[in-house]
C-alpha cells in the first residue's frame, strides 16, 4: 500500500532515508543531513511525501513536487528511495507508476529528475522503463563516495 504522509509521520521513512543518503552513492544531500531537515525537505508544501507498506513494515517512499516555482511550476519532481533488504522487487518501479498518477491528478504536465547519478545504473534503467529520457548530462556534478566525481544526469518525461 503507497500512502500519503504528514511531517509529524516522518520517522517512518527516516531509517531508510538516512541509510541511502549515508551511502554517498545517489543523492547529493549531505551524508550528515538530520532528521529535521530531511523532514522539511520532504515534507514543507508544495512537497508531498509517501511511503510504501508491505507486510506491515514501511519499506520505501517517495517525495513529489514542483521542479520549479513560478512559471515552471507545472512540471514535477521526484525522489525514490527503497530499504537496502526491499530492493529488486518492483518497489520503485511501484512508487513511480503511483507518482505519475499523482502527478497527474494534481495537474503536472510533466516530470522531471534533475539529478540522477550516472553511476546508478539500475535507477537510469527503469526511468528509462517509465518513459523517461536523458536530456541532458552534468559532468562530475557527483562526488561519488567511493568512486569521485561522476556525471548527474537530467531526466523528462511528459505526463500526458
Amino acid at each position: 500500500m503507497i500512502r500519503e504522509i504528514s511531517s509529524g509521520e516522518f520517522g517512518l521513512l527516516w531509517p531508510i532515508f538516512k541509510e541511502v543518503v549515508g551511502n554517498g552513492d545517489t543523492y547529493s544531500y549531505p551524508p550528515e543531513i538530520t532528521e529535521e531537515q530531511a523532514c522539511a525537505l520532504w515534507t514543507t508544501p508544495p512537497t508531498r511525501c509517501f511511503v510504501l507498506e508491505h507486510d506491515g513494515e514501511v519499506v520505501g517512499g517517495y517525495m513529489l513536487r514542483p521542479n520549479q516555482p513560478g512559471l515552471s511550476d507545472h512540471v514535477a519532481n521526484a525522489g525514490y528511495m527503497v530499504a537496502r533488504q526491499w530492493r529488486g522487487r518492483g518497489f520503485a518501479s511501484r512508487m513511480c507508476e503511483h507518482s505519475l498518477t499523482v502527478a497527474r491528478e494534481a495537474g503536472f504536465l510533466a516530470m522531471q529528475f534533475n539529478f540522477v547519478v550516472s553511476t546508478n545504473e539500475t535507477a537510469v534503467r527503469l526511468w528509462e522503463k517509465h518513459g523517461f529520457a536523458v536530456v541532458g548530462r552534468v559532468p562530475k556534478a557527483f562526488r561519488h563516495a567511493e568512486i569521485g566525481p561522476v556525471d548527474a544526469l537530467v531526466m523528462h518525461r511528459s505526463l500526458d
